[in-house]
């Protein structure tokens, strides 16, 4: 696969207020495996080479297990995952999907019984910016960087 532009490059300013959006979206309470783990399912999703290679590198250096990392694609099938992280889960694929999902009552109410109001604006602003990366890096074909080292 050949990147079609370096969006990062291309338009600085808007690359500058990504790097703002995803500061705030990493800078509050919420524990940095759950924020982690939501990024890498909405960017698996999204089928995001660029995101998963990133995010489950990141876990991997926090110490989230080989297992779980493996099993997150199938996180409902697993005993492994929290209810707590089985709620941002099922909320990170209906807000993923919202155009089939319409994010079910159903979600939601299993979501507001493990999150505070405001953990739940943080958590769905975080899921809104990991689909934007998503979206920037599979739209200009952003190369992960294993594959830039062995196209080199």
């Amino acid at each position: 696969m050949k990147s079609r532009i370096n969006h990062y490059t291309a338009d600085p300013a808007s690359f500058q207020a990504m790097l703002a959006l995803e500061k705030h979206v990493t800078t509050n309470e919420l524990p940095y495996n759950l924020r982690e783990l939501i990024k890498l399912r909405a960017s698996q999703i999204n089928g995001c080479a660029y995101c998963v290679d990133m995010h489950s590198k990141d876990l991997r250096k926090s110490g989230e297990s080989e297992q779980r990392l493996n099993l997150l694609c199938v996180w409902r099938e697993s005993p492994l995952f929290t209810e707590k992280e089985r709620a941002a889960l099922a909320w990170t694929e209906a807000v993923t999907l919202v155009a089939q999902s319409q994010v079910p009552d159903e979600a939601y109410a299993e979501f507001s019984r493990h999150f505070t109001e405001q953990e739940q604006v943080q958590i769905t602003l975080l899921i809104g910016t990991i689909n934007i990366w998503n979206r920037l890096a599979i739209s200009f074909r952003a190369v992960h960087p294993v594959a830039a080292a062995a196209a080199a």
